[in-house]
């Protein structure tokens, strides 16, 4: 299966460069994984998680103690963490921009496929001409257009079932200007033969395999999570792991038609999978975070909290440093968004 936190392996025909939607996807599998720990336990709260912890949730993960440190120092620099520092002793949590970004990313993920979907048959179409020569501007458009759901039905015919929301029918234009046009139309079948119809943009049998190994690597655990064994490191890995490869599915499957679908399109399926084991690891992988978190600083830690899928989708709150009483103090010392101590 391919890592679950590398864009360029879920989309290998795109630019190299770093994928700004969603922002957890940016810098590579370690950066991702990253965000993806601190997120899931402090989204809420932004508690404040020393160096030493975050170093050893990475390496739970195979992420040596070197690259981990390089990793938070990436990611302060980039302003997805900020930085506290006590002596010799540093502590990050995500800035506030951050974690509202974070959180429009989880509602995102929570309500995909949570509800029946509702096609009114139409497409949206972008269309787009550039020079073969601008080949970072046509990748940039390429990749930003996945992410909002499209695939190319031509080269530069792109295709969506979904209308564009206003947020990103303002945010198209902005990435290459003066190339766009768009518009939402129905599909007229014609006669001749050879004719491309809209929804052989996907490749849906690539969808389909995507959807069948999430199912196969899930399904095996259930039994594990109603006794209850699955607990500690393994719960936190688990955790991370499958939000990590089910948030890809929004972008490889952007709530297709149904009536246009196999039968027993596996969709709901691989939802309800999902939500049944990230729901039921969020108490054993919620202490193993403490636990790790208090083998550097004493306390029973209670602002590191695991979301569930259902919170998610209401929208997390980040705290706000004015919002007064439950707000994790920030520790004693400097803020630093330098290099990681």
């Amino acid at each position: 299966m391919v890592s679950p936190f590398d864009i360029e392996e879920i989309f290998p025909d795109t630019a190299a460069e770093p994928v700004r939607l969603p922002r957890r996807q940016t810098g590579g599998s370690p950066q991702g994984l990253a965000v993806t720990l601190i997120t899931d336990y402090t989204l809420r709260t932004r508690a404040w998680l020393p160096t030493a912890a975050i170093v050893a949730l990475l390496g739970d993960f195979d992420v040596t103690t070197g690259a981990a440190r390089t990793t938070i120092s990436r990611l302060a620099r980039r302003g997805v963490l900020e930085g506290s520092r006590q002596g010799r002793h540093s502590s990050y949590r995500l800035t506030l921009a951050a974690a509202a970004n974070l959180s429009l990313g989880g509602m995102t993920v929570a309500a995909y496929a949570a509800h029946p979907d509702i096609w009114d048959g139409s497409w949206t179409l972008v269309i787009f001409t550039l020079p073969k020569e601008e080949s970072i501007r046509r990748s940039t458009l390429r990749t930003h257009l996945r992410w909002l759901g499209f695939a190319p039905l031509y080269d530069g015919v792109w295709v969506s079932p979904n209308p564009l929301t206003i947020k990103e029918r303002a945010e198209l234009p902005a990435v290459t200007p003066g190339t766009i046009t768009a518009f939402r139309a129905q599909h007229l079948e014609l006669t001749a033969g050879g004719t491309r119809n809209p929804i052989d943009a996907w490749d849906i049998a690539g969808i389909a395999e995507q959807y069948d190994r999430f199912i196969q690597r899930w399904e095996p655990l259930l039994p594990d999570l109603r006794t209850g064994s699955v607990t500690g490191a393994a719960a936190v890995r688990a955790r991370a792991e499958v939000m990590d490869t089910y948030r890809r599915f929004p972008a490889l499957d952007p709530l297709l038609p149904s009536e246009l679908m196999p039968p027993d399109w596996p969709r709901a399926r691989a939802r309800e999978l999902f939500r049944t084991v990230y729901d039921h690891l969020a108490e054993p992988a919620q202490e193993h975070v403490r636990a790790v978190v208090a083998q550097t600083v004493e306390g029973p830690h209670l602002d590191i909290r695991a979301h569930t899928v259902a919170e998610m989708s209401l929208g997390i709150r980040p705290l706000h440093p004015d919002d007064g009483p439950g707000e994790d103090p920030a520790p004693t010392g400097t803020a630093s968004s330098g290099a990681v101590r």
